[in-house]
């Protein structure tokens, strides 16, 4: 009987640690997209699409409904607050190096789905693929 009972406090036991850990391997994702995907992404999903450059940056060229939150403001860490962590994310930036460091932040403060933008903005501004404004 006794055997019994520790093969079923075992059991248990294991049966615990595995939950914990596949609950811990459903964290959010930061995925990689090309400007098709996000185009997909933007049609299918109700997005947030967030440009991370300055706001000068922003004002001379962003794509269409993207809103600007500045990655390197001292006011980032409130300026995101703003954004429903429920919903999903799509970052971009220049080059994509400031982007992905968002997006780790975004990830970190519990948001659910993120996106980056391969290549940012200067990959993508000159392909038909996305729609840019351009200050005239």
């Amino acid at each position: 009987m006794k055997k019994l009972n520790l093969l079923v406090c075992l059991l248990l036991t294991l049966f615990m640690f595995t939950s914990c850990l596949e609950s811990g391997s459903k964290q959010t994702e930061i995925r990689l997209v090309t400007a098709d995907e996000m185009e997909s992404i933007l049609q299918v999903e109700d997005v947030q699409l967030v440009d991370v450059r300055s706001p000068e940056e922003f004002e001379e060229i962003h794509l269409t409904n993207a809103q600007n939150i500045d990655f390197n403001s001292p006011t980032f860490d409130d300026d995101i607050t703003r954004l429903d962590k429920e919903k999903p994310v799509i970052l971009y930036c220049k080059g994509g190096i400031t982007s992905a460091k968002c997006a780790k932040k975004l990830k970190d403060a519990g948001f659910k789905k993120i996106y980056d933008l391969e290549g940012g903005l200067s990959k993508w501004q000159h392909s038909n693929r996305i729609r840019v404004e351009v200050k005239s």
